[in-house]
């Protein structure tokens, strides 16, 4: 076996791993919205939970995705036209990724610091849908305390 066809083999595990994360991804954040809707009760919380996982699992997808792509393009065929085409999908994957994150979190990145970061809410919906609670799963404020736990 040629050291081509060898990449052309890891690039295809990238890609089947890639698939098996995003069909997990679908199943967990699924069962997670549905616990998190079954405790509280409240489907826009339900939601934003769905949103919140399966947007994580899209972004990890894409990740693997584009490193799929690198290895195939520099490892097996590394001609300018094929790395012009990888520097477009990388691109475009890039704007996705970028988009999802603003999705998820409510802000984009260079805002996340001053807006408090999605990040809390997503931690907080998964510690009521672990503790079973009924409260709103919101991030404190300014004067508000959350608890460590």
């Amino acid at each position: 076996m040629t050291v081509a066809v060898g990449m052309e083999h890891v690039a295809t595990v990238f890609e089947v791993v890639a698939a098996a994360v995003l069909v997990l991804g679908l199943v967990l954040a699924a069962a997670l919205s549905g616990r998190v809707w079954w405790r509280t009760g409240s489907g826009h919380t339900a939601y934003r939970s769905l949103r919140e996982t399966f947007g994580g699992a899209l972004l990890l997808g894409l990740e693997i995705l584009v490193a799929a792509d690198l290895v195939r393009t520099v490892a097996v065929e590394p001609t300018w036209e094929n790395v012009a085409v990888l520097g477009l999908i990388v691109l475009i994957r890039t704007f996705l990724s970028f988009s999802l994150e603003i999705e998820i979190d409510g802000v984009p990145p260079w805002r996340r610091a001053l807006a408090g970061g999605g990040r809390q809410l997503s931690a907080a919906v998964s510690r009521a849908a672990a503790a079973g609670s009924a409260a709103s799963p919101t991030p404190a404020g300014p004067g508000h305390h959350q608890e460590a736990r």
